[in-house]
């Protein structure tokens, strides 16, 4: 399937594209594809080699990978209105090193790397803005690094929970926010096992900070929430 206006739209408000004029626009979404998949379709698995990266136009994604015994680590999950595998483009020979799966329905644009890096090559503006997106992700997976090695399962939970609201949500209000995925996922996600999860929300459900409801999630007291960080 090609691209209908909708995804041109939805696409021109990512930092990857929005520093493009219409002109670089269509000329980096060369060739690129929709994609529908079901829940339990594998996208790409680690060890393809990675011509594309990938914007989620509706649905979510887990990129994971597998230890020797079997056991799935989920490294992130891909929320409508992300990117994901653009950094892999810069390589000489990019492979994924992760396997992705949609968690449901998902529509995933396909980005030929190709036609972006004519972009970038001929406009030395575009690049640094590409760049300074790049950065960002680094600082962000840098604060995952630091998350998981220096903070105890409970700050975890609570990052995770600060992480999923809206930008222009107001610091002292409360809010409602869905996790994105089955809370063993996110368990994983956040390297700690499902049943520490569960006992740590429900610690914070008692405390009055937030309710929870299956994946619905209720923070009744958000300053009190950002506390505890």
């Amino acid at each position: 399937m090609t691209l209908t206006p909708e995804h041109i739209a939805r696409l021109a408000q990512h930092s990857l594209f929005s520093a493009l004029d219409e002109k670089q626009r269509a000329r980096a979404l060369g060739h690129s594809t929709v994609l529908h998949l079901e829940q339990g379709d594998h996208l790409f698995h680690m060890g393809q080699k990675a011509e594309q990266f990938y914007f989620v136009h509706s649905g979510q994604l887990k990129l994971y990978r597998l230890a020797p015994n079997g056991t799935e680590k989920v490294i992130e999950i891909i929320r409508q209105g992300q990117t994901f595998s653009e950094a892999l483009m810069f390589l000489d020979m990019p492979v994924f090193p992760v396997d992705a799966q949609a968690l449901g329905k998902a529509e995933v644009v396909a980005i030929d790397n190709a036609h972006y890096l004519e972009v970038l090559a001929s406009s030395s503006q575009t690049a640094f803005h590409v760049m300074a997106h790049l950065s960002m992700r680094l600082k962000g997976l840098l604060n995952e690094i630091d998350a998981l090695t220096l903070q105890n399962a409970t700050l975890r939970v609570v990052n995770y929970l600060l992480y999923l609201l809206p930008d222009d949500c107001d610091r002292n209000a409360s809010a409602g926010i869905i996790l994105p995925a089955a809370k063993n996922i996110i368990a994983s996600r956040l390297s700690i096992q499902p049943e520490t999860l569960s006992r740590i929300l429900s610690t914070l459900n008692s405390e009055g900070l937030i309710q929870v409801d299956g994946l619905n999630i209720h923070i009744q007291d958000l300053r009190s929430l950002r506390e505890y960080i």
